[in-house]
């Protein structure tokens, strides 16, 4: 799977408090969770994700509550990967069960808010488009891959379980 877009940029300790408020956890409208993500950290998020839909951010991503709806507002939102230094592990879980990608690159840091970057989630290669610089993080193995692929847990198990006859 390859994912090219523009870059938008947060620092280290981004909390599921900013990237959806606690303030909107009475829905789980992905819709309505995405028109208000990140809206306490960054006014122009939502103007920034009209045209760039890769976060990068720095360390431990996604950090604070064990909220599903962290991953799932920034999903909705527009974004189709996060690439972060590292991430809190409950963020990590999450964002796999709903099918959001997200790469632990530590070298990614030094890209930059705008920057054109290519993801190569089968590889495991990050490229700034407008550098040529590349960075390589591990990739997922193929059955993480195969979950993030068909949007999440519940999608996969859902197209195993057809593709075994069993539903």
């Amino acid at each position: 799977m390859k994912l090219e877009s523009a870059v938008i940029r947060y620092g280290d300790h981004v909390d599921t408090d900013v990237i959806i408020p606690a303030r909107y956890l009475n829905t789980t409208d992905p819709k309505e969770l995405g028109s208000h993500c990140m809206e306490d950290l960054d006014a122009d998020f939502h103007r920034k994700a009209q045209t760039a839909h890769i976060v990068v951010a720095g360390r431990n991503f996604g950090c604070g509550s064990s909220r599903e709806h962290a991953p799932l507002a920034l999903k909705a939102a527009g974004i189709q990967c996060v690439v972060a230094h590292s991430f809190a592990r409950i963020f990590f879980r999450n964002a796999i069960n709903i099918g959001l990608p997200i790469v632990e690159c530590p070298a990614a840091q030094a890209l930059h808010e705008g920057d054109r970057l290519a993801v190569d989630l089968d590889t495991g290669a990050l490229t700034n488009l407008q550098t040529g610089e590349t960075y390589h993080a591990a990739p997922f193995p193929p059955f993480m891959q195969g979950i993030m692929q068909a949007g999440g847990l519940a999608a996969s198990i859902r197209d195993q379980l057809v593709k075994e006859g069993k539903a």
